[in-house]
């Protein structure tokens, strides 16, 4: 986001701050971390001044923050702008959006009818011009073409008296005098309601665009910046990276992504290490990880807490009352509330791989063997219905009423899901929430809809499936099930998981779409239980924990989830936090060492320090 302009403006600082350096003894990591900081100050200053005069036209109609982003199919033309890439960037942040270059249609020198054929398929374009560009005799034409019938926004950087070409535009329009990709940083935030619009026009320009013409605009989604935003000194975060390198140098895992979302900011978002210990292919922020029982808030609970309020799901109603299946067994009486809470007395797991035989599976997909479970390696068809849900239904009760972290508890609320949504749960979760809040990652099945150098591999499973597990789920039951579970199978970009766990943190809205009533994501997240730390298929901050879980400066109020594979989600409300941490830990094989060395807890440490400071 802000790279080109460290870059760009490196000078400025560089020698002075070297100088400072020497005199003062500072070793080369302080320099740097002075430099960071000084180059992050003058990036808000630029900002700030960028936002007092990016002006927003045409928004008679309130479109920009464009809002729920389901059916949106969106494109981005960039006619002549040098910072197009700093533009999409953003814009694919908040959901999918396509990128179309016009100097790829030179060819076609009298019009861009290529062009705009291309564009059929996208019912919302936005356009990125220059003032330059707007004398191109071919843009124009396409606008006007365009604005017939299409929802179109249009960015335009330059002089303002280009804002004249423009007299005839209806669409939203974002004027910005500056050409940088600060200004694109800006206006893409801008379309999506990271950052709101408040400058007017200073003069007259045309019938349209007269002095003090200019709308106000509102922030709803998650704006992307530096610490130095909040008030925190980029150099107060280092210990992020110390811990981060002392995860990989320890093996404890080969690669992670950290995220730190304040105040609905993202301030820090960094990659480390490599895909695994003999891919030295360097992890992006954008890679998408096995989320494992983070699956268990991200889409379960989330699906459950969609159908109470909709009064399809009650708490207090017993199990056999949503499972027919259910009520010839011991887990008929049982209630919905007893299994969101490990309660409700189930064993903690079923190892299913252990009781396959060779019958059971296959290395070719056939009629007869449908469930994918890995590269090469199929399930006979109603291996589930035949033989792992009649384990768990008949399986054996014990302390009931005792909290017992067991994952048969979130299968069970997946069949719940599904009958009263009347749709599979990956459908369903998708629907209601990843595609509407923008999340273009997230999901079960990822080698359905991504490459496999997009998905950061699990275990080399030896065990089991005899494979480098990429793109499919590393928990074995959830890989028996066709790799849709209700305690593990999500997968995820840190990205996908903040905006989620943002609309959580904003108690059920964002983008200006309510998801959840305020008092229910009250309620699910609270401590639920008179005997263990939980919410309602939320895990919680631990009084009685030692080290401190999640955190030894975690507030009483924070709740989220930790996942097998390395990763984790809390959201502490009292500091307005949104933490995400995501590994692979588990590759080659699974590995304690992450926990020992309780890296995640410890990097949360050094967030809340730099708050407090």
């Amino acid at each position: 986001m802000v790279k080109m302009f460290i870059l760009n403006n490196l000078f400025r600082f560089s020698p002075v701050v070297t100088a400072f350096c020497v005199v003062v003894l500072f070793s080369v990591s302080a320099c740097a971390q002075t430099t960071e900081h000084l180059r992050n100050e003058a990036f808000l200053k630029e900002e700030k001044n960028i936002e007092r005069s990016t002006v927003l036209l045409n928004n008679e109609g309130k479109l920009i923050p464009l809002k729920s982003l389901q059916n949106l199919t969106i494109a981005s033309v960039n006619i002549g702008s040098a910072f197009s890439s700093e533009f999409d960037s953003i814009l694919n942040k908040y959901t999918l959006v396509r990128r179309f270059e016009s100097s790829a249609y030179n060819y076609d020198m009298l019009s861009f009818n290529e062009l705009n054929d291309d564009l059929k398929f996208y019912n919302t374009i936005i356009i990125q011009v220059t003032d330059q560009s707007l004398n191109d005799p071919r843009t124009i034409p396409l606008l006007l073409d365009l604005q017939l019938n299409k929802q179109i926004i249009v960015s335009l950087s330059g002089d303002v008296q280009s804002l004249k070409l423009l007299n005839f535009l209806k669409a939203p329009l974002i004027w910005s005098e500056k050409k940088s990709d600060e200004s694109s940083n800006f206006a893409a935030q801008l379309i999506f309601g990271g950052v709101a619009a408040m400058a007017k026009l200073k003069q007259d320009i045309s019938a349209n665009y007269t002095s003090g013409s200019g709308f106000e605009s509102i922030v709803n989604r998650l704006k992307y910046t530096v610490p130095e935003e909040v008030g925190i000194n980029s150099a107060a975060l280092r210990g992020i990276d110390e811990i981060a390198a002392e995860a990989i140098r320890s093996k404890a895992a080969p690669g992670a992504v950290v995220m730190v979302v304040l105040d609905g900011k993202v301030i820090y978002n960094k990659a480390f290490g490599t895909r695994t210990y003999t891919d030295s292919t360097p992890t992006r922020i954008n890679d998408i990880y096995d989320l494992a029982s983070v699956t268990k808030t991200s889409a379960t609970t989330m699906a459950v807490m969609r159908l109470f309020e909709q009064e399809k799901l009650k708490l207090d109603t017993n199990v056999g009352a949503y499972i027919p299946k259910a009520r010839s067994t011991n887990k008929t009486e049982i209630s919905v509330r007893e299994v969101m809470l490990h309660q409700a007395g189930f064993i903690p797991y079923i190892p299913f791989y252990r009781n396959l035989i060779e019958s059971d599976f296959r290395r070719d997909s056939t009629a007869a063997f449908p469930t994918k479970v890995a590269d090469n390696y199929f399930i006979r068809k109603g291996y589930f219905a035949k033989v792992m849900w009649p384990q768990m239904l008949n399986s054996t009760l014990a302390n009931r009423g005792k909290y017992v972290y067991s994952d048969l508890s979130m299968y069970f609320m997946k069949e719940m899901v599904e009958r009263q949504s009347g749709k599979p749960m990956e459908n369903y979760v998708m629907d209601q929430f990843y595609k509407p809040l923008g999340m273009t990652r997230a999901g079960f099945n990822p080698r359905l809809r991504f490459s496999k150098d997009e998905i950061i591999p699990t275990e080399d499973d030896q065990a089991f499936r005899k494979t480098l597990l990429e793109g499919y789920v590393h928990d074995q039951g959830a890989a028996m099930v066709g790799g849709v579970s209700g305690h593990a199978g999500l997968f995820s970009s840190t990205n996908d998981l903040a905006i989620l766990y943002q609309m959580l943190l904003n108690r059920g809205s964002y983008g200006g779409t309510e998801y959840f009533k305020p008092g229910t994501v009250d309620m699910f997240t609270a401590k639920q239980s008179d005997v263990s730390r939980r919410g309602l298929g939320f895990d919680r901050w631990d009084p009685e924990s030692t080290k401190g879980y999640p955190s030894r400066l975690a507030s009483p109020q924070t709740f989220g989830h930790t996942g097998y594979t390395g990763t984790c989600v809390w959201v502490d409300p009292k500091y307005n936090l949104v933490y995400i941490f995501l590994s692979n830990r588990v590759n080659p094989g699974v590995s304690t060492k992450l926990i020992e060395l309780n890296i995640r807890g410890r990097i949360q440490d050094v967030i809340y320090e730099a708050i407090g400071n």
